[in-house]
């Protein structure tokens, strides 16, 4: 590794966790070398075990400190690196992106499982079920409450991009990939992350992968 940190992530294509601290960090300017290991390949199984302790991406090494799990590698970098700017600065608003970032962490087990992260995807007619719909709907609730107290300060959930925003970025992929009917206020906030430079550079370098993992190309 060299002096710079470096983030080990997974196929652009497919890895989800993966885009979450690599959005921010680009999107904000910290300069950190990319190490890519492409999912479920002998590359992968060979490599991982001496990058990540629970051989999963993305994986921050930092100096000697090696860190695990988008959120907490977002966090790190929120104070590393860009002041506290990956929060909004009032602390009511603050808690509540904390809260969204959060559940999206920690659920929402239908939509990952049924509209899996393909950035390549374009729409076919692909339905999911009731569960994954519910998730959508809390999804698309979520996004409708943060812009209704926001949306005089930009375009992001909480006026200008941040911590949550990476956090929800897979979902507007999925939702963009598999035709999820959403609200005016959906369509503008994926309008405004597809717009991201950072969004677009990801979202290029994943039409340039050759790998499929064949459980994550759904078919309508």
């Amino acid at each position: 590794m060299s002096a710079r940190p470096a983030l080990v992530i997974g196929n652009k294509n497919y890895s989800s966790w993966s885009l979450r601290p690599w959005l921010l960090m680009r999107a904000f300017g910290v300069e950190f070398d990319e190490v890519r290991l492409p999912l479920d390949t002998p590359e992968f199984a060979d490599r991982i075990g001496a990058l990540s302790p629970t051989r999963r991406v993305p994986v921050l090494h930092d100096g000697e400190l090696v860190l695990v799990d988008s959120l907490a590698i977002c966090e790190y970098v929120n104070e590393r690196w860009l002041d506290g700017r990956g929060w909004p600065d009032a602390m009511g608003a603050r808690a509540l992106a904390r809260a969204a970032a959060a559940e999206m962490h920690s659920g929402f087990a239908a939509l990952r499982s049924q509209l899996p992260m393909n950035s390549r995807r374009r729409p076919d007619g692909y339905r999911w079920d009731a569960k994954a719909q519910a998730d959508v709907d809390r999804v698309q609730q979520l996004w409708g409450e943060l812009r209704m107290r926001h949306r005089d300060e930009g375009d992001f959930l909480c006026g200008r991009f941040g911590i949550v925003d990476a956090m929800f970025a897979p979902v507007a992929i999925r939702f963009a990939g598999y035709g999820v009917p959403v609200d005016d206020v959906g369509a503008a906030y994926m309008r405004a992350l597809d717009a991201l430079p950072a969004m677009r550079e990801w979202r290029e370098a994943a039409a340039r992968e050759s790998e499929v993992i064949e459980g994550s190309e759904l078919r309508g």
